[in-house]
């Protein structure tokens, strides 16, 4: 069984920061590629950033320089720092893992970002 849970999410100005936590339980944690997604009111759901069992990462070029991605694998944990938030990253951020071929995803946190 697999359980995802965000939390960290709020309401924060432009210019602020946020972090958001995934706690998850999954066999094998630090094996697996850990992913966060986003999605705005209106739009489809985007990977933000990805973080592999090595600890490469990757990000959407919209948040590149601006958030990280990291993790802490006797925590069975990971975060999302995000700096310098923007109105547009007002979103549902979601936690993302994908084992035997399926997507397991938490319930999400919600940021908002006022002007």
């Amino acid at each position: 069984q697999v359980q995802l849970v965000e939390s960290g999410g709020g309401l924060v100005q432009a210019g602020g920061s946020l972090r958001l936590t995934c706690a998850a339980s999954i066999a094998a944690f630090s094996t697996r590629t850990m992913n966060w997604y986003r999605q705005a009111p209106g739009k489809q759901r985007e990977l933000v950033a990805d973080i592999t069992s090595s600890g490469n990462t990757n990000y959407a070029d919209s948040v590149k320089g601006r958030f990280t991605i990291s993790r802490d694998n006797a925590k069975n944990t990971v975060y999302l720092q995000m700096s310098s938030l923007k109105p547009e990253d007002t979103a549902v951020y979601y936690c993302n893992v994908r084992r035997s071929g399926l997507h397991y995803w938490g319930t999400g946190t919600l940021v908002t970002v006022s002007s």
